[in-house]
Formats: structure tokens, sequence, C-alpha cells
């Protein structure tokens, strides 16, 4: 059985949720619901369920108890923690969104997640990622940007399937260094950081097709960045860069390569080879 009742201006859970058998889906997304009622989680059977875009201040540990919860949508509330019980919901192997909160830390707990696969915790007020992050071993795309975040644990570089990671608009100095031993990664963000310099193993990220590092504080680019033989995008605007190494040359299927607002970039002979090439280069 499933329930929608999205923008309807709803200030709590309709009570025929209450006597439905069988729910397996529940949408409440965009009304004023402040609180998630326990009684909801006696409906262990659920599997997706959507409070996005209401009030709500507090999830109860009680949430464990949705045990066959495989979709959970958070996102658009005013939650300021999440219980450490979240840990428990181990059949969450799709996605779990909490964007648009005010989170400042997340429990090491929510690592034990380990069938997920998507996770969404953008616009929030993050300083810090558990320790242990690579315990979300299934996980394929990560979105972090729009938070405080000043490092990326090194565990991360665990997570063999990760393909996207966006951390724009954070206070990144550095990549983890073992960031190129995330063998099927295809994007990376990190623009709007304050990343120094890049770690040399990117370079190992081969079927890497997009590379987004706009508004930093790189003054180089180490060579191996020539190696990243699927690059079709590489976003380098608004940062210190003097010059480009020529093995970017070595970037065969390469289309754009954005070079604005670096003011005392040198155009070199390798950047006119590529625009010969076919490449778009913005300089």
């Amino acid at each position: 059985m499933r329930h929608n009742f999205d923008g309807k201006g709803l200030t709590e859970v309709p009570e025929v949720v209450f006597q439905t058998d069988h729910l397996v889906e529940l949408s409440v997304y965009n009304n004023k619901i402040k609180e998630i009622p326990e009684r909801l989680y006696h409906h262990q059977e659920l599997e997706v369920v959507n409070f996005a875009g209401n009030e709500i201040e507090e999830l109860s540990a009680t949430i464990k108890s949705l045990r066959n919860v495989r979709m959970l949508d958070l996102g658009h509330n005013r939650l300021k923690k999440l219980p450490e019980e979240i840990g428990l919901l181990r059949s969450l192997d799709s996605f779990l969104y909490l964007s648009n909160n005010q989170l400042e830390c997340l429990p090491i707990q929510i690592c034990d997640l380990q069938q997920l696969k998507y996770l969404n915790v953008t616009d929030n007020q993050l300083k810090e990622l558990p320790a242990n992050i690579g315990g979300l071993k299934s996980l394929i795309e990560l979105r972090l940007y729009h938070n405080h975040l000043e490092n990326i644990p090194e565990s991360i570089t665990t997570i063999k399937g990760l393909r996207e990671i966006h951390l724009y608009g954070n206070q990144l100095i550095s990549l983890p260094d073992a960031i190129g031993d995330v063998e099927e990664m295809r994007l990376i963000d990190v623009s709007d950081n304050k990343l120094q310099g890049l770690p040399k193993s990117i370079g190992k990220l081969n079927k890497l097709r997009r590379l987004h590092l706009r508004k930093n504080k790189l003054n180089e680019i180490p060579e191996e960045i020539g190696t990243l033989s699927n690059l079709i995008e590489l976003d380098l605007r608004d940062n210190n860069l003097e010059e480009i190494p020529s093995s970017v040359l070595n970037l065969e299927k390469l289309e754009k390569l954005d070079l604005r607002w670096n003011k005392t970039l040198k155009v070199t002979k390798c950047l006119i080879e590529l625009e010969e090439r076919g490449c778009i280069v913005y300089k």
C-alpha cells in the first residue's frame, strides 16, 4: 500500500496512515509537519519514506524500527543532529537525503550503512566527517557541497565503487593523498574551496571524466594530470596558475579546458595545440 500527501498543507500525518495495513511507501513532501509520530515506526514494512520539505527538528531513536526502509528523504527540514540509531537501518540500500538541514556533524554509526548507494548532506553546517566514512562501502555518489568541511578522511579512498564526489563550497585545503585508489571515480567537484595543491595519485583515476577545481588557491597542477585518459572536462578557473603542464596534451578525449581568471597564466604552446586539436580552451 502507498500513500501520497505531498503539498497538502498538513501539520501532522493523517490518521488514515496508521490504519493502513502493509504500508510500503509514504510521502508527505512539502507540508508543515513538525515531528514524525512514534506510531509511524510500527509500520516496519515501510520501504520508502519521504518527509522532505517539512519542519522536523528531531528524529527519534525509534527510527531503528524501520528495518526494511530502502529510501529515506529528510531533506529541507530543521534537523540539528541525527540519532545514533540511524546506523541500524541496514536495509537502506538506495538513498539517504539529508540536504538543507542544520546538521553540524554525522554520527559515526551512519557509516554502518554498508548497502547505501547515494548520500546527500548538502547545504548543512558540517565541519567534519566521521573518520570511518569508508564504512559506506557500497556508496556510488556522495554530495557534500555547501558545508564547512576542512578535510576529508583518508578512509574515503577505500570506497572503491565511488563514482561521484561533490564538495563544492567547503573549506578544504587538500584532498586525501590516496584519492587515486578510488578507481571507479567519474566526477570530482571541489570548486570554491581552499585547495593549495593536488595529490599526485590523482593521475591514477583513469575513468575520471570531469574534474572541477574552480575558485581555489592552486599554484600548479601536477604532471600526472596527463594520465587521466578519459577526462573530457577540466575546470581550473579562478586560481593562481602561471602555466599548465605540457602533459595535458596526452588528454586525447579532453573537450573543454577552462582557465579563465588565472591572472598570471602564460599561454603556452601546448594550449595552442589543444585548441588546434578541437578542444575548447577558455583563457
